[in-house]
C-alpha cells in the first residue's frame, strides 16, 4: 500500500487546483480572529524538490506550476494583459516564498526548485496570535520521517504535530475541535489520500459522513483524481448527498487539462503524466470561494490545457 510517492507528482496541475482552493479557503477562514484547528489527513513529505530525480523523471511539475509561473510571473517582470485572478496571484506568491529570486533576474523571477506541499502551505498561513494548531498525519514510513524532519526545523513547538497514524482513523478523535479562548469551535480538514487502492474512495465517504455527524460546522476539503474508475465518479455524488443530508453548503470544482498527444491514455493516478483531471469538493465552503475559483479556473485551463478533452467546471450550492 506504500507504492505511491507524491514526489513524482508535486506541483502538477492537480496540486495547482488543490492548493489554490486551499489557500483561498484559509484566507477567508482566517479573517475571524478565533483559533483554527487545521488537519491534513494525508500530509506526505511536506516539501518537494522540483530539480530532484523523482520530479524530473515524471515531468509533471513542468506542465503545472513551472508552466504557470512562467506565464504569470515571467522573468522580464511583465504583467499579463488580462491581469491575474486574485486567488491565482495569491497562490503563486505563496509558492514563490519557498523559492528565492534568481540572481540578476529581478524580484519577480522565481527559480522553481522547491514546491510546498499542503502542510507547509497551511503552516505558512497560520497565525501565531490566534493560536492556530495543525495536525499532520502520514502513514508512509519514509514520507512521515521526512515530514517530521522538515517540521522540526521550524521549531514550531506545540503548534504543529506530526503523527504516523491513519488520518481517516485519527480524525475521529479531533472532532469536535477544542474551543478557542472565545469559546468558538472552528476547524478545517484537508483530505487527500493516495487513492492507490479502491477502498480509499469508500473510506473518504465514510470518514466524511462521521465527521459531519461529529462536527457539522467544520470546513472539509476533499481532493480526488478523475480517472476511469466508477469509484472516482461516484465520490463527488456521495459527498453531495452527504452535504444535502446534513443541510450544509458545498462546492465542487474540477480541472481537466486534456490528454497530451504523446501520452497513451492511462487511468491510474500513479502512472506519471497520465492523470489529466482532478476535482476538489468542499463542504461548508466560504461564500467567497466560488467567485475566486470562477475567476481562476479559465486562466488555469488556458495556460495548462494541452490537448483534446480539456475542460473546467464549477458547481456551488450555498447552505
Amino acid at each position: 500500500m506504500f507504492s505511491y510517492r507524491h514526489a513524482f507528482h508535486a506541483g502538477n496541475h492537480a496540486d495547482v487546483l488543490k492548493h489554490i482552493t486551499l489557500i483561498a479557503t484559509l484566507r477567508h477562514l482566517m479573517l475571524k480572529p478565533a483559533a483554527l484547528t487545521l488537519v491534513d489527513t494525508h500530509a506526505g513529505a511536506g516539501l518537494y524538490r522540483l530539480d530532484g530525480d523523482w520530479s524530473t523523471k515524471s515531468g509533471e511539475a513542468t506542465d503545472g506550476i513551472v508552466k504557470l509561473m512562467a506565464a504569470l510571473r515571467p522573468k522580464d517582470g511583465s504583467v499579463p494583459a488580462s491581469g491575474i485572478a486574485a486567488a491565482l496571484d495569491d497562490y503563486l506568491t505563496v509558492v514563490a516564498k519557498f523559492n528565492p529570486a534568481a540572481d540578476g533576474d529581478g524580484a519577480t523571477s522565481v527559480r522553481q526548485r522547491v514546491y510546498p506541499g499542503s502542510p507547509f502551505i497551511i503552516q505558512h498561513l497560520m497565525r501565531a496570535a490566534s493560536r492556530d494548531r495543525l495536525k499532520l498525519f502520514e502513514l508512509h514510513p519514509a514520507d512521515s520521517k521526512t515530514l517530521s524532519t522538515h517540521i522540526a526545523r521550524l521549531r514550531s513547538g506545540r503548534e504543529i504535530a506530526v503523527l504516523r497514524q491513519d488520518g481517516f482513523e485519527a480524525l475521529r478523535a479531533l472532532l469536535p475541535p477544542p474551543p478557542s479562548a472565545s469559546g468558538s469551535r472552528r476547524a478545517m480538514v484537508l483530505m487527500d489520500p493516495s487513492y492507490e487502492i479502491k477502498s480509499d474512495y469508500a473510506k473518504v465517504g465514510a470518514c466524511m459522513q462521521e465527521s459531519l455527524r461529529r462536527f457539522p460546522n467544520g470546513t472539509y476539503l476533499v481532493w480526488y483524481p478523475i480517472i476511469a474508475r466508477a469509484e472516482a465518479h461516484d465520490l463527488p455524488r456521495r459527498l453531495r448527498t452527504l452535504s444535502k443530508q446534513a443541510a450544509r453548503g458545498w462546492l465542487h470544482a474540477s480541472l481537466n487539462i486534456g490528454q497530451s498527444p504523446e501520452l497513451a491514455p492511462r487511468s491510474d493516478r500513479q502512472q506519471g503524466g497520465g492523470l489529466s483531471a482532478s476535482g476538489v469538493f468542499v463542504i461548508n465552503p466560504p461564500h467567497t470561494l466560488a467567485a475566486s475559483l470562477q475567476a481562476a479556473l479559465p486562466v488555469l485551463l488556458d495556460i495548462l490545457g494541452r490537448g483534446r478533452g480539456k475542460a473546467q467546471s464549477l458547481e456551488y450550492a450555498p447552505a
